[in-house]
């Protein structure tokens, strides 16, 4: 990392986070990590001082990406941590748009967006020498969520709207796939919420079903 984290507790917070989470306790009973209750300290080697950061498992297997990447891009880090868009949101959000800027955001704004490109802050400093980086209460998560959801569904619909634009008639099908392959490079689209935003651009004027062509879309805008 531009800063750099301790190696041995990089290893540690990476393999709990990535799922090697489970061992046997005497008697062959499975136990399970609760990632939500796990805490432990990492030391940020930044430009003006070296700070201890208190943060959850997932903050630390997070940040700990940064030893071996300069920038990291959103969907870089769900795939290498293995997180859902829930958990990814609120992490990536604590380190960035919280009080403790550690992460670099690109765009700088408050929200998290699966277009988002991160990278390590080694310009932070702080009066403390040992913090802890607060995820966002439960309204603020929501709100958060909301906010990466429209801006899938914007993304979404401008894809649709450049497929079609180009192909002027296509199958539910193909027009599906294709939107479905634009979007995978940024964030794995729901098939589900694809169709809804079809039918949103049929009642918008943007599309409307082919009379001549069965389950086909004409482009009309």
């Amino acid at each position: 990392m531009g800063g750099g984290w301790s190696r041995a507790t990089a290893a540690t917070a990476a393999r709990v986070a990535r799922g090697g989470a489970g061992a046997r306790a005497c008697g062959g009973a499975m136990l399970t990590w609760i990632y939500s209750l796990g805490s432990c300290t990492v030391t940020g080697k930044f430009d003006a001082k070296p700070i201890d950061l208190i943060v959850t498992t997932y903050q630390a297997a997070l940040l700990l990406l940064f030893n071996d990447s300069e920038k990291l891009s959103y969907s870089e880090i769900v795939t290498q941590l293995k997180l859902s868009d829930d958990d990814a949101v609120r992490v990536l959000h604590s380190l960035s748009c919280g009080k403790y800027k550690i992460l670099n955001k690109d765009p700088a704004t408050r929200t998290i967006s699966p277009k988002d490109k991160f990278e390590f802050n080694a310009k932070f400093t702080d009066k403390m020498r040992r913090i802890k980086v607060q995820l966002p209460p439960s309204d603020e998560k929501k709100k958060v969520l909301d906010d990466v959801n429209k801006d899938r569904r914007f993304a979404i619909d401008a894809s649709l709207v450049r497929i079609m634009k180009s192909r002027k008639i296509m199958t539910h099908q193909h027009l599906v796939a294709e939107c479905v392959e634009q979007l995978s490079r940024m964030f794995k689209p729901d098939i589900k919420l694809i169709k809804r935003r079809i039918e949103d651009l049929i009642t918008r004027e943007y599309l409307e079903r082919d009379k001549d062509a069965a389950n086909s879309y004409r482009y009309l805008a």
